[in-house]
């Protein structure tokens, strides 16, 4: 019982009983008897999930105890506020070896949102999970908060009128300096729209693969999407991003400004104004 037994670093202990979980680790490779059997019993029930052994060749008692007394492995996934699906997913491809494409297929089938239909948050999830379950459990953890927010400000939970709040939830997490100007960013977005302007703002801009990249002139003039808020009069046709809770809640409830334009200063906030002509002595303040 002292002799050796080549095992992969991280196993996956299915949620059975004893004789069942030596079954499948003996179907997997694992050279386990009725003896280990036995030990493993008196030992305690393995925990179920991935379970990181660390060791290529270990001795078989310790072998036995890890698979008692380790926690199950488990990956840590981040989406800050203000990313976009392409670049999130395109880290989780490279960080954790998933298929992009995959894991777009299946956003499109579990989320009613172009974008947005992930929550920012740090999620835990188990090791080996693969691209539908990981999916699934991303985007029903966001549509059961929405339905909450949506159900608690708006009275219902409508996916078209919820896609319009998104997509300037959006527009002002790509805005906003601070959580504290959210509401007030949220404003002027409805100012200008009540009033048939257009935002002109460059957060929109920011969408899928062009998230990082500085808006430029010459980008402003290519750019025919409704993302070009300079070109297209109105709203995008979808969320630009991953949206705070923050910023949903400033998309339903702006404050009450009279503000129409802003324009960030040399201390990283923005300075809001009712006149082209303030806003034109703030941009000259600015450089």
């Amino acid at each position: 019982m002292t002799t050796s037994i080549d095992t992969k670093k991280t196993i996956l202990i299915p949620d059975k009983n004893v004789t069942q979980i030596i079954s499948h680790l003996h179907k997997k490779g694992y050279d386990l008897s009725l003896i280990d059997e036995q030990i493993l019993k008196y030992m305690g029930k393995p925990i179920p999930g991935w379970v990181s052994i660390g060791k290529s060749n270990i001795n078989r008692l310790e072998f036995l105890h890890k698979l008692t007394t380790t926690s199950s492995h488990i990956n840590k996934i981040k989406l800050i506020p203000g990313e976009t699906l392409e670049i999130f997913f395109q880290e989780l491809s490279y960080k954790y070896d998933y298929n992009k494409s995959e894991l777009f297929q299946y956003y499109n089938e579990y989320s009613p949102y172009k974008e947005a239909g992930i929550l920012p948050d740090t999620y835990f999830v188990p090791y080996g999970i693969r691209e539908r379950n990981l999916i699934k459990y991303l985007t029903r953890v966001a549509n059961k908060r929405y339905k909450k927010i949506s159900t608690k400000y708006l009275g219902d939970y409508n996916t078209t009128k919820f896609n319009r709040i998104l997509t300037i939830a959006s527009v002002i997490q790509k805005e906003a300096a601070s959580n504290k100007e959210m509401p007030i960013v949220s404003s002027v977005i409805y100012n200008r729209l009540k009033k048939h302007m257009r935002l002109q703002m460059d957060g929109t801009l920011n969408y899928g693969k062009y998230s990082h990249i500085k808006v430029t002139p010459q980008r402003i003039d290519d750019d025919n999407t409704t993302y070009n808020t300079y070109k297209h009069r109105g709203l995008p046709k979808y969320p630009v991003c991953c949206v705070s809770i923050q910023a949903i809640k400033s998309a339903i409830k702006p404050a009450k400004t009279d503000y129409l334009y802003f324009m960030r200063n040399k201390h990283g906030y923005h300075d809001f104004t009712t006149s082209y002509k303030k806003h034109r002595a703030n941009i000259k303040k600015a450089k």
